[in-house]
């Protein structure tokens, strides 16, 4: 079994892929797996049906997901690092509850961006038992995400962003607040840069060079003008408007360098508190931040409402 190091602690796949545990849940991952140059199983990520194939196995054993699957050309997500978010977002409202993980629906979580395989819903919410609402502009992934929740009999809710301008406006509803946004935005400025990306990500594993976007991906899920400074500018612009009804807003933020400029935005927004979090996930370094409105006094207070 491949160690996969640094993962968050509370991460299931801190060890690496069972892969006789993950075969025994989902029979159909047998014809996909390998045996790499040391003898251990895996299989070939490049290969977009067995990525899909050992997402689905993930899911079914770790957080019972019965059904599980996306649309072809939508991003498939590494659900390890994806999960390591949920739990870094767990430690932070723990930050504000004495170090206790508020568990349960009353915790209210906005996914921004929630896409068609709507993994962060399905992990947090097996993981926590949190209520997320996920958000997405393509209607294709939402169609995907609601098909998912339906097929699990899960109560998650989904909206439509019917404004590629907008991220908060339009799906924050007066009645509503939530202790958590998350978002993994688009990254790159362009198609050219997510292609160029993509082929330096192949070059990387020794693939040589490929046209297929890693994991694939929708434009939406992966470029924007501007790329992901702009994305987050415009997020933090808006959520000045929410900030009553927010605790914590958070994003991740793919490349170190972003941070700075980021800060910036922020002070510039005065936001009472953020945070820069750090996430290393094998040898891959990821981050999120996060800013609040609330002062420390005022989190507690916020975190332990019972209606929201």
């Amino acid at each position: 079994m491949a160690k996969k190091t640094k993962l968050h602690p509370r991460n299931q796949h801190s060890q690496g892929y069972d892969f006789a545990r993950l075969v025994a849940e989902l029979p159909e991952l047998e014809p996909f797996t390998i045996s790499n140059p040391v003898g251990q199983t895996t299989i070939d990520f490049q290969d977009a049906r067995a990525v899909r194939m050992l997402n689905r196995a993930l899911l079914k054993a770790h957080y019972d997901i019965d059904f599980w699957d996306i649309p072809a050309g939508y991003l498939c997500p590494p659900i390890p690092g994806r999960v390591d978010y949920i739990h870094y977002l767990a430690d932070l409202l723990a930050d504000n509850n004495n170090q206790e993980i508020p568990r349960g629906r009353h915790v209210r979580v906005l996914d921004i961006g929630t896409g068609s395989s709507l993994v962060y819903p399905l992990t947090g919410q097996s993981e926590y038992g949190w209520h997320f609402t996920g958000v997405d502009i393509d209607a294709g992934a939402i169609k995907s995400a609601k098909k998912i929740r339906d097929l699990n009999k899960l109560a998650i809710t989904l909206r439509r962003q019917s404004k590629p301008e907008n991220i908060f406006r339009g799906v924050i509803r007066p009645g509503d607040a939530f202790h958590l946004t998350m978002c993994n935005p688009p990254f790159h400025g362009s198609i050219e840069k997510a292609s160029k990306g993509t082929q330096r990500k192949w070059a990387s594993l020794g693939k040589g060079r490929s046209t297929k976007l890693n994991f694939g991906g929708q434009n939406a899920e992966l470029w924007c003008p501007g790329g992901e400074i702009k994305f987050i500018a415009r997020m933090v612009e808006q959520s000045v408007e929410f900030a009553n009804q927010c605790l914590w807003f958070t994003s991740l933020v793919s490349k170190k360098d972003n941070l700075q400029p980021l800060a910036r935005i922020l002070k510039r927004a005065r936001v009472a508190d953020y945070k820069a979090v750090e996430m290393a996930q094998g040898q891959k370094t990821s981050r999120f931040i996060a800013w609040t409105y609330k002062k420390k006094n005022q989190r507690a207070q916020f975190g332990n409402r019972e209606q929201i």
